[in-house]
C-alpha cells in the first residue's frame, strides 16, 4: 500500500470514528435530542475537521502502528483532547452555549476508538500473523531498552524463527514483573533452571554494556545448559545500520578473554605519527601487519613494512593499500633480515624513519628450545642491529614487542627476549634515539598461538590436549596489543618497559572448553587429554619481577617496570661464542644470564655443524 492510498484510508476511518463517536454521545447524554440540530452539526464538523488538521500537525498518520507504543498513546491523547477543547471554542462562539457533558462522553468514545482502531493491528500482527509454532523458545537475559528492543523485534519479524518466552534480569525490581507480556523471572543464577523448566533452545544475551568479566560470567552460566548462546551486535554497528537488532552473533573466545579495552590518547598518539615515516619489522606477523593497521589510521607520510616473509608482507601491503587507497600514505615493502646488519643500515639510510615498532621475533616456546641458536640470531642479534641502526640514524622513537615470558624466564624464547630487553635498555642509555620496551602476555588467535591449535583439534572432532590442568595464562586481543604498543610511543621518554595490567590470567583447561562448548559440541563428545608440560613451559606467567613494580599507573591499564640490572657484556660474549656451543650448553647461558646468573664452569665448546 503507497503513502496516500493508507493516508486516504485513515482519513476515510477516523472520518467514520469522528462522526460515530459524536453520534452516540449525543444518543448516550440525551435520548430524545434530534440527530440534526445546528449546535450538534457544528460541533460534528468542528471535532472532525480539527481532527484531521491536529492528525497532520503531530503527524499521527504517518504513524507505523505495528510499532506502537507509549509515545503513539500521547500523541492520540492531544489529538483528540485539542480537537474537543476547538469544539468548544466554536460552541461558544456560534451558539453562546457548550454541551460539556456530550463533549466529555465524546472525549471517551473518541479516545476509546481512534486508539483501539490503531492498538487493534498491532495486537493483530503480535497475535495472529507473527505466531508461528515452530518457533525456537528463547530466553533473553537483560529485560533493559536493549533487550526489550530484541523482544519487539522477535516479535514483529517473520523471518526469525525465535520466540522470547522470559527475561533474565539481576535486577531485582524487574522480577516477577511483565515486559511486553514476557516474564522476569530471575537472576543470572537462574539460567540454568529456567532453561530446564521452559524448554529453552536459545539464549540471547542482550546487555551491550557488558564488561568482559562480566560476560563470562553470564556465559558460564549459559554453558551449563544445552541452549545455544548467542549475543546481541555490537554497540556501534546497530547504530551505524552496519547490522540489525535481529541479527544475533555466535558468542566468540575473544568476548570472553578479551579485556576491556583501553581507550588511546590519540592527541598524544597523532603528534609523533601523523605526516611522519614510520618502519615496522615483522609486519606480516600477527602483531605487526595489526600494529600496521592502526598506524595507518594515523595518516603517517610513509609506512615501510619491513619482514622476512615475502607471501606474508605482500599480504599486508595489499590490504593496507586497499583500505587506504583514499589516503596519500606511501606504502613500501623491504624483504629483509634482521641478522643482515649492513641491510639494516641501508633500510635506515633510505627512509630515515621518525619511528620503528620491533615486531619482527622467533616466539614458539617449544621450537626455540630444539634450536635456541636460532633465537639467538633472531630475538637478540636481530634486535641488536635494528637498535643500532635507528640509534645511527637518529630515529626519535624506537618501540620493541616484548612477552611476558621474558619475566623469570625458564625457556631459550623468554631468556632471549629478556636480553633483548636488556639491549635496548642499554642502547637508551647511550643514544638521543628513545628506546622502550611493552611487555605483555598471550594474544589471542596469533599464529602459533593455543586458540588455532584447539579450534583445529575441535574440527577434526577431538580430542583437545591440554599441557596441565593448571596451567594459566594471560590473554589479550590482538588490536589491543596493538594499541599498546602504539600507546606506549606516545609514553615514552626513554628506557621504559611498558607492561599492560592483564586483568585475572586464564586456566587454560577453562579457555578449552569455553571453546567446546562455543563450538556447539559437549566436552564429553570432543574430550579433553592432558599431555604434560614441555620444555621451558611454566604454570603460570608473570608481567613483572618483585623488584622491577611500580605501583602507579603512567595511563589506565598500563605500568612502567624499573630498570632492572644489564649484562650487556656476556650478551656480547654470548654472541660471540654461540655458534660454537651445543644446544644444552647454549639454552643453560641464555637462561641463567636472563635471571642474573653466571655460570662459573661453562659446558664443553662445540661446533653444531660438527
Amino acid at each position: 500500500m503507497t503513502y496516500g492510498q493508507r493516508l486516504s484510508l485513515f482519513i476515510m476511518i477516523d472520518s467514520c470514528i469522528v462522526l460515530s463517536a459524536i453520534f452516540i454521545s449525543s444518543f448516550l447524554v440525551n435520548a430524545n435530542i434530534y440527530v440534526f440540530t445546528f449546535p450538534l452539526i457544528m460541533s460534528s464538523l468542528a471535532i472532525l475537521f480539527s481532527h484531521h488538521f491536529f492528525s497532520v500537525q503531530f503527524k499521527l498518520y504517518k504513524k507505523a502502528w505495528e510499532y506502537a507504543s507509549i509515545g503513539e498513546l500521547l500523541i492520540i491523547i492531544k489529538v483528540v483532547s485539542y480537537s474537543i477543547l476547538f469544539a468548544v471554542i466554536v460552541q461558544q462562539a456560534l451558539i453562546q452555549e457548550i454541551h460539556f457533558r456530550l463533549l466529555a462522553v465524546t472525549w471517551l468514545l473518541h479516545m476509546l476508538l481512534i486508539g483501539g482502531s490503531r492498538f487493534v493491528w498491532r495486537f493483530y500482527r503480535d497475535s495472529i500473523i507473527n505466531k508461528q509454532e515452530n518457533k525456537k523458545r528463547t530466553l533473553i537475559v537483560g529485560a533493559g531498552s536493549a533487550g526489550t528492543m530484541v523482544a519487539r523485534q522477535l516479535f514483529k519479524n517473520k523471518e526469525v524463527d525465535l520466540l522470547p518466552v522470559a527475561f533474565i534480569d539481576d535486577n531485582i525490581k524487574k522480577h516477577h514483573l511483565d515486559i511486553l507480556g514476557i516474564p522476569v523471572i530471575g537472576g543470572v543464577g537462574k539460567i540454568e533452571s529456567v532453561v530446564k523448566e521452559l524448554d529453552i533452545e536459545n539464549i540471547i544475551i542482550s546487555i551491550p554494556s557488558l564488561s568482559k568479566k562480566e560476560l563470562n560470567i553470564i556465559f558460564q552460566e549459559c554453558a551449563k545448559t544445552k541452549a545455544k548462546t548467542k549475543i546481541l551486535p555490537m554497540l556501534e554497528d546497530l547504530v551505524t545500520g552496519k547490522v540489525s537488532v535481529n541479527q544475533f552473533r555466535d558468542v566468540q573466545v575473544e568476548d570472553l578473554l578479551g579485556r576491556d579495552p583501553v581507550e588511546m590518547d590519540i592527541d598524544s598518539i597523532s603528534d609523533y605519527i601523523t605526516n611522519k615515516v614510520v618502519l615496522v619489522t615483522g609486519a606480516g606477523g600477527s602483531i605487526g601487519s595489526e600494529i600496521s593497521r592502526q598506524i595507518s589510521k594515523f595518516n603517517p607520510r610513509k609506512l615501510i613494512l619491513l619482514g622476512h616473509g615475502e607471501n606474508s608482507i605482500y599480504s599486508i601491503e595489499m590490504e593496507l593499500k586497499v583500505n587506504f587507497r583514499d589516503t596519500e600514505i606511501e606504502f613500501i615493502t623491504e624483504i629483509a633480515d634482521l641478522q643482515d646488519a649492513k641491510k639494516m643500515m641501508s633500510v635506515m639510510s633510505t627512509y630515515n624513519p621518525d619511528v620503528v615498532y620491533h615486531a619482527a621475533a622467533h616466539k614458539h616456546v617449544p621450537l626455540m628450545e630444539r634450536n635456541p641458536e636460532e633465537a639467538v640470531k633472531n630475538n637478540v642479534i636481530g634486535t641488536m642491529n635494528i637498535a643500532k641502526a635507528a640509534s645511527w640514524h637518529n630515529v626519535e622513537t624506537f618501540v620493541m614487542i616484548s612477552t611476558d615470558k621474558a619475566v623469570n624466564p625458564t625457556s631459550v624464547m623468554g631468556a632471549t627476549k629478556k636480553l633483548a630487553e636488556m639491549i635496548i635498555q642499554d642502547m637508551d642509555k647511550q643514544s638521543n634515539t628513545k628506546f622502550v620496551a611493552v611487555r605483555f602476555g598471550n594474544v589471542l588467535g596469533s599464529r602459533g598461538s593455543v586458540i588455532p591449535l584447539f579450534k583445529k583439534q575441535i574440527e577434526k572432532g577431538g580430542p583437545v590436549t591440554v599441557t596441565h590442568p593448571d596451567m594459566v595464562r594471560y590473554f589479550m586481543t590482538i588490536p589491543e596489543a596493538s594499541r599498546l604498543v602504539i600507546q606506549a610511543g606516545a609514553l615514552a621518554k626513554g628506557g621504559e618497559i611498558f607492561v599492560l595490567d592483564m586483568g585475572e590470567p586464564v586456566k587454560i583447561v577453562d579457555l578449552a572448553k569455553n571453546l567446546i562448548k562455543l563450538s556447539g559440541n559437549s566436552i564429553e563428545e570432543i574430550g579433553l587429554e592432558f599431555t604434560g608440560m614441555r620444555p621451558g613451559e611454566k604454570l603460570f606467567e608473570e608481567l613483572l619481577k618483585a623488584d622491577e613494580i611500580h605501583d602507579q599507573q603512567v595511563y589506565p591499564k598500563i605500568y612502567i617496570g624499573k630498570t632492572a640490572e644489564l649484562f650487556v657484556e656476556e650478551i656480547e660474549e654470548i654472541i660471540s661464542i654461540y655458534s660454537n656451543l651445543d644446544k644444552e650448553t647454549l639454552r643453560e647461558k641464555l637462561v641463567n644470564l636472563a635471571n642474573n646468573k653466571i655460570l662459573s664452569q661453562p659446558r664443553q665448546i662445540m661446533s653444531i655443524s660438527g
